[in-house]
């Protein structure tokens, strides 16, 4: 299989099947999608506000992604599901809900931690239970970046968001997820070294991109 091109095959659930219509949906959800996580970000970096990650929160950010465009958009996915591309076989649907709280626990309880293990361990863990029928991926990059920045302390600048990056250049990060994948179904054991090296490194071009912005000479905004 194509490592390119990893995604969900299930059930038909679509409610757009025309391409360029389906396609012009998911720009616009991408959007909506990334404003509502701002909000997010904003709602828990007010410091009368602990943090914690609840299921409640990565439905919503999914049910945005796949609003107008599938019929469980927001719900966790009604039967099994394979990932084209993907040597992981997602686990059965009926333990999925626990699973999830159980991500959310993983977190909230290892909040010390450092800000790229959370945001890396969500990226994969979440991708792993692979909760929903389509929209995986897309939830799982941006509820990483929120718990990225609420955990920093503050929202990230730039626009050449972490998500972004993974969006346009799939292949390191699909690599990433399938390291984590080997050695969790191998060992048993949380290992994910490789997504953190990864969301290093773009976390790295983010900032570097802002310096470089703020280096350029151009006219003040009126």
């Amino acid at each position: 299989m194509n490592s390119d091109d990893r995604h969900s095959e299930a059930l038909e659930v679509d409610l757009i099947f025309d391409p360029d219509q389906r396609a012009l949906r998911e720009a616009e959800n991408v959007l909506r999608q990334f404003n509502t996580a701002i909000e997010q970000i904003e709602y828990w970096l007010q410091p009368d506000r602990p943090f914690k990650l609840r299921a409640s929160a990565i439905l919503t950010l999914n049910r945005i992604a796949l609003e107008g465009i599938n019929r469980y958009a927001g719900s966790y996915r009604p039967g099994d599901v394979e990932i084209s591309g993907s040597k992981h076989k997602p686990p059965p649907a009926h333990i999925v809900p626990e699973l999830l709280e159980g991500l959310c626990d993983y977190v909230n309880e290892n909040w010390s931690r450092s800000p790229i293990h959370l945001a890396s361990y969500v990226m994969w863990r979440l991708n792993w239970i692979h909760p929903f029928v389509d929209g995986n991926g897309r939830t799982t990059r941006v509820v990483s970046f929120v718990v990225l920045c609420v955990r920093l302390g503050f929202r990230l600048p730039g626009s050449n968001t972490v998500p972004e990056q993974i969006s346009k250049h799939k292949k390191p990060y699909y690599d990433a997820l399938e390291a984590a994948d080997t050695t969790y179904e191998a060992k048993g054991k949380i290992d994910v070294s490789a997504m953190e090296t990864l969301v290093g490194e773009l976390l790295t071009n983010q900032l570097a991109a802002v310096i470089h912005k703020a280096r350029e000479d151009r006219p003040p905004r009126a």
